[in-house]
C-alpha cells in the first residue's frame, strides 16, 4: 500500500505518504480560501522531501471540513427544491419546518408535498401521485431550481417512489442534481429529509470543490485515483462523494481518531484531537469512532445519519487566556497564532504562550513570555487539566479508567496524568494524525432496516449481506469485508416477528488500474 493522505483543516492542510504501513513523509501547509492552493502547497512540500520520487501511488485520500463550514457559515449554498412524498400523512410539518430561519432563507426554493410513500414493512402507503410530481418539477424548472431533494415515508425500506419521482424530475429538468433521502439517512422522516436537503444545498459546492481537488492532484504531476473521506472513518470514490457531500461533514475529527488508533496500535480508547481552536473528544471501538445514535445538529439542523459521537470544547493551541478572572477559550487566534500570540510579538496571551513559557513548546521567542511567572502558568495548566478531565468524564460510557490518545498540533496541552485516565499516549506523527487517518481509510456499507417473518439469525444474516453488497458497490474488496458494528431490536408492537437491524461492515479499497509514477 502506498497512499497520500491529505486533510484540509481550517488552519493547516496536512499531507502524508503512507508506504507499507509506515509514515514515509509528513508536511503541513497553510490552508487557503480556495482550498486548492493549500493542497498544491502541501503536495509540493511533500514532493520536495523526496518521499515521492520514482514511486507509484495506489490512491490519494482527501478529508475536508469545507462542506460543514459552508453550512455553519451560511456560505456557498445552492437554492433547492424540496419534494416530499407522504400525503395525506405528514402535512402538518412541511420541509424546513425545524430549520433556523436564516439558513432556510438561503436555500429554500420550491417546496412541494405529494401523495405516496410506504409503511414500516415496505408495503405501499399510497400510490405515488406522478401528475403532482411532474407539476412540482415544472414549477422548479420555472424558478431556475437545479438541485432537488426528494424524501418519502419509510424510503430506506422501499426507495421505489423516490426513484420514480427522481426520474420524472430529470425528465423535466435534465441537468438537475437529485438527492434521494434513501441514499442518506436512517428511519425517521424529518431527520432523513433534513440530511437530503442539506446535501442538495451543497451540490454545486461539492462539484466545484472535488473538481478542484482533482485538478490540484493532476497539476502536481500525480496520477492516482482520488477518494474522499467520510464521517465514519471510511472513504468513497470522488464521484460518489460529489453526489453525497454530507457524508464528509465530520471527516476531519474522524480521520484524527482513525489515525490515532493506527499510529498507536490501540483499538479501544478515548481520543483527544487538540487543534488551534477546539478539542474534539470521542471514543474508538475496534479502531473506529463510536457513532452517534441520537439526533445530531449540523448548523442548527436536526439530522440522523452516519456521524461520530463527538464532544467539542473551546480549548486549543491558540485559545485566548485571561488571567483576571482566569479563563481559557473559547475564543482563539486560530491561524493568526504566529502574529497575534505574545511569543511572536503579538499582544494576545494564548495557551501556546503558556506552553512556551514552561518549556512544553519550542516555537516562538521564549524571552517574550518570560514575564509570565511559573505560579501563573501552573494556574492556567491546572484549569486546562480540569477542562479536559470534565470532557473525558462526559465522553466515557462506562466506569473505570480509560486510555487517552492525544493527537493534534495542540496535544502539548494534555497533561501526563488525568483523573479517570489510566494512560495518556502521545503518538508519533500525532500532529498529522488526521492525514494519516485519511491515508489508511477503508470502504464501508451500512444497512438500517426492519425485517419481518424471519428468525433473528436470518434477519441479521440478510442485513449483513445487504451491507456487504453496498460496501462492494462503494469500491470495497469483498474478500476483505468484516462486520464492525451490529445491533438488532425486536419491535414487539408490530406483527410478523418484526425486528430492526443495523449492520455496518468495512473492507479495503479494491485494487484499480495501475497508477502512473508520481512526479
Amino acid at each position: 500500500m502506498r497512499r497520500i493522505g491529505i486533510d484540509v483543516g481550517g488552519t493547516n492542510t496536512d499531507a502524508v505518504l503512507i508506504e507499507d504501513g509506515q509514515v514515509r513523509g509528513a508536511v503541513k501547509a497553510p490552508t487557503t480560501l480556495d482550498v486548492t492552493g493549500g493542497i498544491l502547497d502541501a503536495l509540493g512540500r511533500l514532493t520536495a522531501t523526496g518521499a515521492l520520487k520514482g514511486k507509484t501511488l495506489d490512491a490519494v485520500m482527501i478529508g475536508t471540513t469545507h462542506f460543514i463550514n459552508a453550512v455553519v457559515q451560511r456560505r456557498w449554498l445552492t437554492k433547492i427544491g424540496a419534494l416530499r412524498i407522504g400525503l395525506p400523512a405528514s402535512a402538518t410539518l412541511p420541509p424546513f419546518c425545524d430549520w433556523p430561519e436564516d439558513l432556510a432563507e438561503v436555500v429554500r426554493g420550491t417546496v412541494a408535498m405529494v401523495e405516496g410513500g410506504h409503511e414500516y414493512d415496505g408495503r405501499p402507503f399510497m400510490p405515488l401521485d406522478t401528475a403532482s410530481v411532474r407539476r412540482a418539477a415544472r414549477e422548479m424548472r420555472t424558478q431556475g431550481i437545479r438541485s432537488v431533494a426528494i424524501s418519502s415515508i419509510f424510503s430506506p425500506l422501499d426507495p421505489s417512489h423516490e426513484r420514480e419521482a427522481a426520474a420524472i424530475v430529470i425528465d423535466e429538468i435534465p441537468d438537475a442534481a437529485i438527492t434521494c433521502s434513501s441514499d442518506l439517512g436512517r428511519i425517521g422522516l424529518l431527520e432523513r429529509e433534513n440530511a437530503a436537503l442539506l446535501n442538495a444545498a451543497l451540490a454545486d459546492l461539492a462539484r466545484d470543490t472535488i473538481t478542484a481537488f482533482e485538478k490540484a492532484i493532476a497539476s502536481s504531476g500525480i496520477s492516482a485515483p482520488l477518494y474522499i473521506t467520510q464521517n465514519d472513518g471510511t472513504v468513497v470514490e470522488a464521484v460518489q462523494a460529489m453526489r453525497l457531500p454530507v457524508y464528509s461533514f465530520a471527516s476531519g475529527a474522524t480521520n484524527s481518531m482513525r489515525g490515532a488508533a493506527y499510529l498507536s496500535g490501540i483499538q479501544d480508547a478515548i481520543v483527544a484531537d487538540v487543534g488551534g481552536t477546539t478539542t474534539d473528544l470521542g471514543q474508538i471501538r475496534n479502531g473506529f469512532p463510536r457513532e452517534a445514535n441520537a439526533v445530531v445538529k449540523v448548523g442548527g439542523v436536526r439530522t440522523l445519519f452516519r456521524m461520530p459521537d463527538l464532544l467539542s470544547i473551546g480549548l486549543g493551541g491558540g485559545s485566548h487566556v485571561s488571567l483576571d478572572p482566569l479563563s481559557v477559550g473559547p475564543l482563539s487566534v486560530g491561524y493568526r497564532l504566529t502574529s497575534d500570540a505574545v511569543a511572536f510579538g503579538g499582544r494576545q496571551l494564548t495557551t501556546s504562550d503558556v506552553g512556551i513559557a514552561v518549556g512544553l513548546l519550542t516555537i516562538g521567542d521564549r524571552d517574550k513570555v518570560s514575564s509570565i511567572d511559573q505560579p501563573t502558568c501552573q494556574r492556567v495548566l491546572d484549569h486546562i487539566r480540569t477542562l479536559i478531565e470534565e470532557a473525558v468524564d462526559r465522553v466515557k460510557t462506562e466506569a473505570g479508567d480509560s486510555v487517552l490518545l492525544a493527537v493534534g498540533g495542540g496535544a502539548f496541552l494534555i497533561p501526563d496524568q488525568l483523573e479517570g485516565v489510566s494512560q495518556v499516549v502521545c503518538v508519533p506523527h500525532g500532529d498529522c494524525a488526521n492525514a494519516v487517518g485519511a491515508a489508511i481509510a477503508q470502504v464501508s456499507g451500512e444497512v438500517d432496516q426492519v425485517f419481518r417473518d424471519m428468525t433473528r439469525e436470518e434477519a441479521i444474516a440478510a442485513a449483513e449481506h445487504l451491507a456487504a453488497e453496498r460496501a462492494e458497490a462503494a469500491g470495497a474488496d469483498r474478500s476483505t469485508l468484516t462486520v464492525i458494528d451490529s445491533e438488532d431490536i425486536p419491535i414487539a408492537y408490530l406483527p410478523g416477528n418484526a425486528r430492526r437491524v443495523r449492520v455496518r461492515c468495512v473492507g479495503d479499497v479494491a485494487a484499480g488500474e495501475p497508477a502512473s509514477d508520481a512526479a
